[in-house]
């Protein structure tokens, strides 16, 4: 009756833009807020043409029923939000590393909308967020990400049981990967903030009858802006390696 219905030609276009539509969904730069979603929507369905005679040999025969059909779907539904997440996971480091600089600079309060994650952020977590991903498109990651959503289906064959095990310990490893990478990327000002918070405590200590923390935040954020200026582009770099470095995992796994 299905075959009535679905034409295989459009059932296996279809399994593929529901891993590929829901991918783009969460990937850094494509599903993003301000992205139009009819823009989406075209890009998927267009990479889904593309990716189709590829992976068409792994794919799975239209099922007989109904029910099958909806399970093979949601299932491809979940591989897509899986990968997708996973990318923004990585992204996310640098919001991270900016709500740890904004403390150790005195400019946590300093609140503007930040459009990556959709919601109020810090300033400097919302300025890391959108050089992050610019860099992710200039420096062509975006295409090491389509290749390794293409490649996924080497790596989850769909029609298969999904191994949420798997799912679950890898998500775990990039959220933990993601904090570290946050913390790796503050990491020097945290060490100039607590060498500064210590000499502050020492200077209240000798002086107790002047505000010295309220006098030295001037201070405090010129040196956090110093120090961002000198750790800046090695920052960023380190990042991006750490962004390749992640997804060169999905290439090539069979």
């Amino acid at each position: 009756m299905l075959d009535q219905l679905l034409p295989n030609d459009l059932f296996t276009i279809l399994l593929v833009f529901m891993r590929i539509g829901a991918a783009m969904m969460l990937m850094p730069g494509f599903g993003e807020s301000y992205v139009s979603p009819r823009i989406r929507l075209i890009l998927a369905l267009s990479l889904a043409l593309v990716v189709t005679p590829i992976v068409s040999a792994s794919l799975p025969p239209m099922p007989e029923n109904t029910i099958h059909l909806f399970v093979l779907i949601a299932g491809e539904i979940v591989i897509g939000l899986f990968f997708g997440a996973l990318t923004r996971f990585l992204v996310s480091a640098l919001h991270v590393a900016g709500v740890i600089i904004g403390f150790q600079t005195s400019l946590a309060n300093a609140q503007i909308f930040d459009p990556v994650n959709s919601q109020q952020g810090s300033l400097l977590g919302t300025f890391l967020n959108v050089l992050g991903v610019y860099l992710i498109f200039a420096t062509d990651l975006h295409h090491l990400m389509l290749t390794a959503l293409a490649d996924s289906y080497t790596v989850f064959v769909p029609g298969a049981a999904l191994p949420f095990g798997e799912l679950s310990r890898t998500a775990a490893q990039f959220v933990a990967r993601s904090f570290l990478l946050g913390l790796q990327i503050a990491s020097p000002f945290v060490v100039v903030g607590m060498v500064f918070y210590i000499g502050l405590g020492l200077l209240a200590r000798l002086m107790p009858q002047v505000q010295i923390f309220f006098i030295a935040i001037p201070l405090q954020i010129m040196l956090g802006f110093s120090v961002m200026a000198m750790t800046l582009s090695a920052s960023l770099y380190w990042f991006l390696s750490n962004f390749e470095s992640s997804l060169i995992g999905f290439l090539g796994r069979g």
